[in-house]
């Protein structure tokens, strides 16, 4: 399963260590810091204007990765939770 994070972007969801948000994340130095060093790695990704409100953190092939999402850090964990019912499979 993946979880659709804006922008036609999306993580699968068994990848994700963390849903965040973005103000509330940078407030410390740490915060900062961590977002500073993953943005040097190039390992940031953001294909939006928007401004981003959240982030989803993840792994892919052994190394960690952060997506920015102009959703809010709410809204992608309700999404991420969500279960879907079809009538006519279930």
């Amino acid at each position: 399963m993946y979880l659709h994070i804006g922008n036609g972007k999306s993580v699968k969801k068994k990848d994700i260590i963390g849903i965040f948000d973005l103000d509330t994340s940078t407030v410390t130095k740490q915060g900062k810091s961590f977002i500073n060093n993953m943005e040097r790695s190039g390992k940031v990704e953001y294909d939006d204007f928007d401004l981003p409100r959240s982030f989803v953190l993840f792994e892919e092939n052994g190394d960690y990765k952060i997506k920015l999402s102009r959703i809010s850090a709410k809204g992608l964990k309700m999404r991420a939770t969500e279960r879907f019912y079809d009538k006519d499979y279930n």
